[in-house]
């Protein structure tokens, strides 16, 4: 799906554009959106571009926007470079201590610092965190029931459960007109370095900040059926039993089971939408075209 050029609009349909924007941002002035930032969106240079537009006209028009963004590619990049392969279980990343050095450096410096560039350059004011910053993300070892046997718990190395979220860090800079883009890592309470899933952290930060929406953004137009067709709406039931018949497997499973828990603890609607679509976030929240899956809390 591309957009069409701007020149090939006449003045009264950039009008009528703008006019269906009008009462989405009028319900969602002032709200909190939530986006975790993965997949092609962060990979392609055009992509990129209208990402950072995107979120940039939602600060403008008074949302306050926060950015989760994952890095899971330029991971796997820098692992090979040492030497190593990835490995996931249950879509979790097995992080012993040399992969989590690899993690902390990519996530936190390489990849953070360059979607904090990127909205910056579209016109916004970007700050990256980590949440070893104020120590705002607090996370112990999480440990993975066996799917045979869930009493047998699977150690997958530094990879963290979240304890605590402390949102007054996010607060502040929002206070201040900034945009917090921030890295999935969690500290421990001895000071230990946690990796987490980006999926989960975008949950939980979308919980605790009470936020109106939260964004998954994909590589898929959203959940899809055993036949691969789009599901627009979908409930807990109807996840749970395509867990159970093995549709959703894989990396769906911690998006799905973030979604889930997001959408059953407060925050209103969560979407699972298509980054590889040119401005997917203007498109999902102020126009009538969704691009993705809404999951309904109940």
């Amino acid at each position: 799906m591309t957009a069409t050029p701007a020149d090939k609009l006449t003045p009264a349909q950039e009008a009528a554009i703008l006019a269906e924007a009008l009462p989405y941002i009028k319900r969602f002035h002032g709200k909190t959106i939530v986006v975790k930032y993965g997949g092609n969106a962060m990979t392609d240079e055009h992509l990129k571009q209208c990402f950072a537009r995107d979120v940039v006209l939602l600060k403008l028009v008074g949302m306050n926007v926060v950015v989760v963004h994952g890095g899971g590619p330029q991971i796997e990049n820098l692992l090979a470079r040492v030497g190593k392969k990835g490995e996931f279980i249950q879509g979790m990343r097995v992080t012993d201590a040399e992969t989590m050095e690899v993690v902390e450096m990519v996530l936190g410096g390489q990849v953070n610092k360059d979607v904090v560039n990127l909205i910056n350059h579209a016109g916004g004011k970007a700050v990256g965190l980590t949440g070893k910053d104020g120590n705002f993300i607090r996370a112990q070892k999480l440990l993975l029931p066996n799917k045979d046997n869930p009493a047998d718990l699977i150690d997958v190395g530094q990879v963290g459960d979240i304890t605590q979220i402390d949102p007054s860090l996010i607060g502040h800079l929002e206070s201040g007109g900034f945009i917090p883009v921030i890295a999935p890592i969690g500290v421990g309470k001895d000071g230990e370095t946690y990796n987490i899933n980006a999926d989960v952290v975008a949950g939980k930060i979308a919980e605790v900040l009470k936020a109106e929406k939260l964004v998954l953004l994909t590589n898929t137009p959203g959940v899809l059926d055993q036949k691969g067709k789009l599901i627009t709406g979908i409930t807990p039931k109807q996840i749970d039993e395509m867990v159970d018949d093995g549709t959703l497997s894989g990396g769906m499973l911690p998006k799905i089971g973030s979604a889930l828990d997001a959408a059953k603890n407060g925050v209103k609607s969560v979407h699972i939408i298509d980054g590889r679509v040119e401005h997917a976030l203007l498109l999902e929240i102020l126009t009538d075209h969704g691009v993705g899956t809404m999951i309904k809390s109940h």
